[in-house]
């Protein structure tokens, strides 16, 4: 990170009247009204199935059955979902591990190359280095409390209150600083674009995607189809290799 990275041993911040504890305790002292509400979701489905399933041809409490369990399920994985949501922020995931699953899951079969954990010399590190067709980009990764709000206003992002340009800053002269390097080294002129996965948080809009600042932030499951929808460079599977061994040469690997 930019600003040094947030996934270390778990502290004292985690424990406490830390906001990621108190975040754990409401969570598990609200398990009972959720249940309530599962319960009732499952009737609610229950009752919609007997009216229902006899004007099908059906079995009319077979089908209640189903309906409640769908429902029920439906709630069950609805809430797990949410609560996932914050685990890096919690401390319990590292947020570099799954979004570099998720960046070579969705882009090596594309005809990219994904390097992580990376440092520019004489500038901050990175978590992800992606060359591909379409160009190159640096992706890094913050956590925020989950009602923080991620919304561009004008041109200019905002995490809730606060601008993002010192979170942008950081990550534009990263990926200024490597795009001199790798062109100097290469040949091969190339602009780098910074992306910020964010876990946690809630992003403005339906897309899950905002640019702002010069940087484009994402929930970690949309920053590959991002990538793969951007063309700010044609760059043939030669020119990618060369840039990747560049790259892999002159970059320092985190420990």
């Amino acid at each position: 990170m930019p600003n040094g990275s947030i996934y270390v041993p778990r502290d004292e911040k985690f424990t406490g009247a830390s906001p990621q504890n108190l975040y754990e305790t409401f969570w598990f002292a609200g398990r009972k009204n959720r249940l309530r509400i599962r319960a009732a979701i499952a009737v609610a489905g229950l009752v919609l199935g007997n009216l229902l399933g006899p004007s099908l041809g059906l079995d009319g409490f077979a089908t209640g059955l189903a309906l409640a369990a769908v429902a029920a399920l439906t709630d069950l994985v609805v809430a797990w979902r949410l609560h996932e949501r914050t685990a890096v922020w919690r401390g319990k995931r590292r947020g570099e591990v799954r979004t570099g699953r998720l960046l070579r899951w969705g882009l090596r079969r594309h005809g990219y190359r994904v390097m992580d954990g990376r440092a520019v010399p004489g500038e901050a590190s990175i978590d992800h280095l992606v060359i591909g067709p379409g160009g190159v980009w640096i992706v890094d990764n913050e956590a925020w409390a989950p009602d923080v709000l991620i919304a561009r206003y004008g041109e200019r992002l905002f995490f809730d209150e606060k601008f993002g340009t010192s979170v942008a800053k950081g990550l534009i002269g990263a990926a200024e600083s490597m795009a001199v390097r790798l062109s100097q080294e290469t040949g091969i002129e190339v602009t780098i674009a910074p992306v910020l996965a964010v876990h946690s948080g809630k992003i403005k809009g339906w897309s899950g995607t905002i640019t702002g600042e010069g940087l484009t932030v994402a929930y970690p499951r949309k920053v590959a189809r991002w990538i793969r929808s951007q063309h700010d460079a044609e760059l043939s599977p030669d020119q990618i290799e060369l840039l990747a061994r560049t790259a892999a040469r002159i970059l320092r690997r985190m420990t």
